[in-house]
């Protein structure tokens, strides 16, 4: 057969198996839109719209060889166009400048910082001698002052805070907050020294996040410590009674996942009240006989999910969790297969419609690559006829082994790339806690929630605890071991897309062509072991600077830019101290074959003497006749953060900046037309 025919059966073949790759082709053009540097103009959306619409009459007519490409072009379009609308529905006022002075606002949400205080959401903002016209939507406000504690949700308070727009990537490349803070709608951030004054109190509003935090507090009062604490996060999404020392344990066995409210809690739940539901019907013969046990199953057990998302904040992974739980509950009621990749093709691409900004989290990222390589490899054993084992509890522990070691794998390369660390002994840590989880924990808080009105659900609550505990002396002993871990360095910005688009391949194709995803998987992974990390990151605005030696990155402050400090650490593999960093920084910038200078203060900066081929850094502006390569916030401010690659025989070689990355788009320049 000549290859045009072999190409033309394989497609054929596909038909049938296409729904899946309806949310890759959506994710194309969502990506292609979040990739550009440039804002398109608002004329585009009705060109693609008619676009669209063309494309779907012309597959009418097309052949069906050619229908799938014009399906996915116009899916690709449609991509683009969503992500498009949703990024300008979401537009409003971002703080253009350093504010320092009295705001008022409504709390509308409560959580904590990585620091640990307090840190309060709020609308209805008003601030001085600002018009209401050019005031965010919302803004987020950590309490650093001698009175941390926040005031119930819905109330009206005032309060002095020193705020900020959003800031951009610490480096260039890096994740990109002022995008994540659009999507959120806060158009500024801050943190406030002095008490807040409360100007009126909560009234019938966010009754339900009142609800919430009053749950989470009542789980705590009957489990003390870290155990009520980790209660709480499982049924009301409230982590703000979790230690650091616990979070840290948590994600170095990567157990993390077990923390927030996910698939895997969301999937428990409606599986244990529907097995519940089924099982008692059943046993009641003239009930199990005359209604469809099943379907009414199916239908409490979406209503227990659709509540158990309200009560827990309906943060975006809650919020995808429901989704994917809904689309198996509601197969289950229309007689199909709860569980195929159609199904989870179907939530990916509900998802897509509703957050489009979602494709760029971790969240959505890992959900989807762990939930379709489970589907995949699951159904390849069924039609492989494989045998898990002849005895029930062998059968069970295979499915456990398997299912483990596939979601590990789906999803590590994914959290190794975001959060820059491997678990080595994350696949046994997760062997001996998810099991409890379900079988344990999850049945006993849903009995405990159940009993609460009643006052009963002190003996449920006790037995989740005891769980809870194995959980977290599994955590901390995996923690304690040495070599539990490991870093990586972050890849290039191509890496985990072409990793993706090659295991799509491999599970979602139909036939030996298959294999051809192999390529992309490996081209990716050689590509992020020759990764190379610039040789000298400065921040925004000169705060930092970061030299890369033959042991690591010397930094230039022991102190200061925190922030920008770990992640520039973690993202160069090294996780080590600031203040170790520091220690080499000396010695590292002797051994330069360019000579950098950090200068802070304007003093300092006033005063500065160099030579031509040096570099110079300063957290004040510059005098503008230095014979020297400079960079201060006056420079800074229209290119963000600065990469720099050396050469030692011609000076920096190539110089890439944050704004290289970023481009102009709305949301970092919303704030510099105001």
């Amino acid at each position: 057969m000549p290859l045009g025919g072999r190409i033309e059966a394989a497609v054929l073949a596909q038909r049938g198996h296409l729904f899946p790759w309806v949310p890759v082709c959506m994710a194309f053009g969502i990506g292609l839109y979040f990739g550009l540097q440039v804002e398109p103009p608002r004329l585009v959306l009705p060109v693609i719209a008619c676009g669209v619409v063309l494309g779907a009459l012309l597959t009418r007519y097309a052949g069906a060889f050619w229908a799938p490409f014009i399906w996915a072009a116009v899916l690709v379009s449609f991509g683009f166009a969503l992500a498009m609308t949703r990024t300008h529905i979401l537009e409003d006022p971002v703080l253009g400048w350093r504010y320092y002075g009295p705001v008022e606002g409504r709390v509308i949400g409560i959580d904590r910082s990585g620091s640990g205080a307090t840190r309060i959401t709020l609308d209805q903002v008003v601030m001085a001698r600002l018009a209401p016209e050019r005031r965010p939507e919302r803004m987020r406000i950590s309490l650093h002052g001698p009175d941390g504690s926040a005031p119930l949700p819905g109330a009206t308070i005032i309060v002095t805070a020193l705020l900020s727009p959003p800031g951009g990537p610490v480096e260039p490349g890096g994740f990109d907050f002022q995008r994540h803070a659009w999507f959120q709608k806060l158009g500024a951030v801050g943190y406030a020294r002095t008490p807040l004054l409360l100007l009126e109190p909560a009234g019938s509003e966010k009754l339900l996040l009142r609800a919430r935090l009053a749950l989470s507090q009542h789980v705590q009062a009957r489990l003390p410590g870290e155990t009520g604490a980790f209660a709480a996060a499982i049924m009301t999404g409230d982590r703000a009674g979790m230690g650091p020392d616990t979070l840290e344990a948590l994600r170095a066995s990567n157990l993390a996942h077990l923390l927030a409210i996910s698939g895997l809690h969301m999937g428990l739940l409606a599986g244990f009240v529907f097995a519940v539901v089924r099982v008692g019907l059943a046993a009641v013969p003239p009930l199990g006989l005359r209604f469809p046990g099943k379907k009414i199953a199916a239908v409490i057990a979406l209503v227990f999910a659709a509540a158990y998302l309200s009560l827990s904040g309906g943060n975006v992974a809650t919020e995808r969790a429901f989704v994917m739980v809904a689309v198996a509950l509601l197969a289950v009621i229309a007689d199909r297969r709860a569980i195929s990749l159609r199904a989870v093709g179907l939530a990916a691409t509900i998802i897509l419609i509703l957050r489009p900004e979602a494709l760029l989290g971790p969240g959505f990222q890992m959900s989807f690559a762990a939930t379709t390589a489970l589907v995949a490899v699951f159904g390849w054993l069924r039609d492989a006829r494989f045998s898990l084992g002849r005895a029930s509890w062998s059968r069970a522990v295979m499915a456990v082994i398997i299912s483990s070691s596939v979601a590990g794998a789906a999803t590590g390369p994914i959290g190794a790339a975001h959060f820059n660390q491997t678990a080595h002994l994350g696949l046994i840590a997760n062997l001996i806690s998810v099991p409890l989880m379900g079988t344990l924990i999850i049945p006993a808080l849903v009995c405990a929630a159940l009993l609460l009105p009643l006052g009963l659900d002190g003996v449920p609550l006790s037995i989740a605890g005891a769980g809870l505990d194995w959980i977290l002396g599994v955590a901390h002993t995996v923690t304690g071991i040495e070599g539990s871990r490991g870093a990586v360095p972050s890849p290039d910005w191509f890496v985990l897309p072409v990793m993706a688009f090659g295991f799509l391949i491999l599970f979602l194709w139909q036939g030996r062509l298959r294999f051809v995803g192999l390529g992309p998987v490996a081209v990716s992974v050689v590509a992020w072991a020759m990764v190379e990390r610039p040789d000298v990151l400065i921040a925004e605005g000169g705060a930092l600077v970061g030299v890369m030696g033959e042991d690591g990155r010397a930094l230039s402050k022991a102190r200061g830019a925190g922030f920008v400090a770990t992640n520039w650490l973690e993202n160069d593999g090294t996780p080590i101290s600031q203040d170790a960093a520091a220690k080499k920084w000396k010695a590292v910038t002797a051994a330069n074959p360019v000579r950098i200078i950090h200068v802070t203060g304007k003093r300092a900066s006033a005063e500065l003497r160099c030579t031509e081929g040096e570099i110079v850094v300063s957290n004040a502006d510059l005098p503008e006749d230095l014979a020297c390569d400079t960079f201060d916030p006056e420079r800074m401010r229209a290119t963000g953060a600065v990469a720099l690659r050396l050469d030692g025989r011609e000076g920096h070689a190539m110089m890439t900046t944050t704004r290289d990355y970023t481009g102009d788009r709305l949301w970092n320049t919303r704030g510099l037309r105001q």
